[in-house]
């Protein structure tokens, strides 16, 4: 594949399941013979070794590039297009433009290339699963700063997924400017906070 397209972009999105936050992604591309040991699935790793890797991988790549889109975006689109163009923009944000992309299950639209959507892309591929490492560390910093300037959800651990701390918050504290609000649980729990307080 590389032979006949060139240089190939690895992409993949962190966040799409999330209650509250952006959706991210990462597109990048990898030098042949040259990829870091130790790239997988993101969510095989451990957070110290998604770091390291992560800083592994930026220092080595062609190009890469990380992109998302607001909750706005989230809730304005729905999740699926607001992820389709984070996607767009981080193949388009990169310095070195690929022949050729590869993307875990969803694929982008208006891109000038090729692309191949493929389902668990990520455990397939070694450059998705490389997008996956630097899409996903970029993400939990994001959301661990978010966390400082709104306390009590627990973003610094769940990093704004729907475990059974962050919907007890939600329960108690209601949806912060950050919660998705097109998502039914945030949807249902807002809704219910209104007829309290109505």
């Amino acid at each position: 594949m590389a032979a006949r397209w060139g240089l190939v972009a690895g992409v993949d999105e962190v966040g799409r399941g999330a209650l509250a936050g952006p959706v991210f992604v990462a597109a990048v591309i990898l030098p042949h013979h040259a990829a870091p040991e130790g790239i997988d699935d993101s969510k095989r790793l451990s957070p110290a070794a998604r770091r390291r890797l992560a800083e592994r991988i930026r220092e080595v790549a062609v190009a890469w590039s990380v992109a998302s889109s607001s909750v706005e975006e989230v809730d304005g689109v729905g999740i699926v297009e607001a992820t389709r163009t984070a996607m767009r923009r981080a193949v388009e944000g990169l310095a070195t433009a690929p022949g050729y992309v590869i993307c875990d299950a969803l694929a982008p639209e208006g891109l000038a290339m090729p692309v191949l959507a493929e389902v668990r892309a990520d455990a397939r591929y070694r450059c998705v699963a490389a997008a996956s490492i630097v899409a996903k560390v970029a993400r939990d910093q994001v959301m661990e700063e978010l966390a400082a300037s709104f306390p009590g959800y627990g973003w610094e651990r769940n990093k704004g997924y729907g475990t059974a701390e962050h919907l007890a918050a939600l329960r108690t504290l209601g949806p912060s400017p950050l919660h998705r609000r097109s998502f039914a649980p945030v949807r249902v729990l807002a809704w219910n906070a209104g007829r309290a307080t109505g």
